[in-house]
């Protein structure tokens, strides 16, 4: 369930705040991390064509 809301209101635990990676174009792995996503969704196959 999606809340903004510091406890969870169906079983009362601490909930924790998501937020976004902080963008920066100086970033040398940000290239890397979208393709690794592209990867875990199945979007891109790896290189490995043996």
């Amino acid at each position: 369930m999606y809340t903004m809301k510091e406890v969870c209101r169906i079983c009362g635990r601490e909930t924790i705040i998501k937020k976004p990676p902080r963008f920066s174009p100086q970033d040398r792995y940000g290239r890397y991390r979208r393709c690794l996503k592209k990867l875990e969704r199945g979007l891109i196959h790896g290189g490995d064509s043996d």
